[in-house]
């Protein structure tokens, strides 16, 4: 394939001062950017500018080391990254029958998404609304949400079904007390939310415009290169890492240029040379061919080709032979985040235990390889001898891609 280049950023129309609605209940609920903590907004900006889009990779230098070390800069993340837009949290394959749900957090906002009676999926903050104690925990089954502190109950359709002990309470109306809903919606088998959007007495979000915002125009090749919801679930893997998000997914957008000295074994099954990187408004696709030499007892997790999908701002689709492994990137502060992977597998080999266990372990050990690596890097950017960095051009387009859309969303 072609390297291709096609950018279109986006650019967000949020100004300093201006009130953004994260689906509280009504107008005066409302919260501005970077009031969720008290980190100096101007302090942040400044740190934003160190880095600048418009100089040519050739001529780039990196963001700054304060951009993954920085409390008020990881608080501004927050705010106008990952609370604003589409952003995966899960599989489908957590919400396959009625009365499923699971729980999640994403920065400050705890939620928990269900299946209710009717089939629907329906997402809320996962808040008790009498005083604040969390409802869900883990993953599961449940007919009903009750609060663990009060007995407060709600519905899986978020109303308030039931609140003890509150005859002498005067002006409440348990209409405006259900759960506060969350706007959510499915593409193939992932499960995304927005917890900017209203919400609107949960309306269905159209699926043509959920994959138009959160993939742009490479949904179709997505689509068309196996990223469906035919694979068979298989398991999930969670690794919590000491480094900033950010430090994660440039290790994944170098374009394979740490294969060859990091993941020898990985290496030894990929076509490097012939490695493409094909950017988007705000994703970018990576592909290899691999090498078509099996080993003697006929094992071949990697089939003939590799995409490796980057959505921004922390979601990545692995689609290789007949797996596809999925890697979400959760910001747990500057100098933490927790990765999570889902494997997926073409049905006709969901009962191969022993290919499973082999592929499973192949993984695990690229896993642990870049584990390392990433903890290395994080104690490299918090060392005084390092401020920024360079981009090698041929293979570093995806990661100069990745921060140049971190910045539009950032800046002010």
């Amino acid at each position: 394939m072609a390297m291709s280049m096609r950018v279109a950023p986006f650019i967000p129309n949020l100004r300093q001062g201006e009130p953004r609605n994260l689906n509280f209940p009504n107008k005066h609920s409302t919260l501005s950017c970077c009031s969720l903590r008290s980190s100096d907004p101007h302090v942040s900006q400044k740190l934003v500018k160190h880095f600048n889009p418009n100089i040519p990779i050739e001529e780039a230098v990196t963001p700054p080391t304060s951009w993954y070390t920085d409390p008020s800069f990881f608080q501004l993340e927050l705010d106008r990254v990952f609370y604003r837009g589409w952003q995966a949290v899960g599989s489908t394959e957590q919400l396959k029958d009625p009365h499923d749900f699971f729980t999640g957090r994403l920065g400050d906002v705890e939620f928990v998404v269900c299946r209710d009676d009717s089939g629907k999926v329906c997402a809320f903050h996962n808040v008790c609304r009498h005083h604040a104690s969390l409802l869900a925990s883990g993953s599961g089954q449940k007919s009903c949400f009750v609060c663990p502190y009060y007995g407060w109950t709600y519905g899986l359709n978020g109303a308030l079904l039931k609140a003890n002990r509150i005859s002498g309470m005067r002006d409440f109306n348990v209409k405006d007390f259900g759960l506060i809903p969350i706007k959510v919606a499915t593409w193939g088998p992932f499960v995304l939310l927005n917890l900017e959007k209203e919400n609107l007495s949960q309306k269905e979000a159209d699926h043509h415009n959920v994959a138009e915002e959160w993939l742009g125009s490479c949904s179709e090749i997505l689509s068309t290169n196996g990223v469906d919801s035919s694979l068979s679930y298989v398991c999930r893997r969670e690794y919590t890492i000491d480094c900033n998000w950010k430090v994660f997914c440039d290790n994944y957008l170098d374009g394979g240029y740490h294969v060859p000295y990091a993941h020898k074994g990985l290496a030894s099954g990929l076509k490097l040379d012939s490695y493409s990187i094909t950017m988007f408004e705000r994703a970018s696709i990576q592909s290899c061919e691999s090498s078509s030499e099996k080993s003697n007892d006929n094992y071949d997790r990697l089939g003939r080709k590799a995409i490796y999908a980057f959505i921004y701002p922390n979601f990545m689709i692995n689609r290789y032979g007949p797996w596809m492994d999925t890697n979400l990137v959760l910001p747990l502060g500057p100098n933490k985040c927790q990765v999570v992977f889902d494997y997926y597998l073409e049905h006709s080999l969901q009962d191969d235990k022993d290919f499973i266990e082999k592929s499973l372990q192949d993984s695990e050990k690229v896993q642990v390889e870049d584990i390392v690596l990433c903890e290395g890097v994080q104690k490299g950017l918090q060392s005084p001898a390092y401020f920024v960095g360079r981009y090698v051009p041929t293979v570093e387009q995806a990661m100069h891609h990745f921060h140049c859309l971190l910045y539009e969303d950032m800046i002010i």
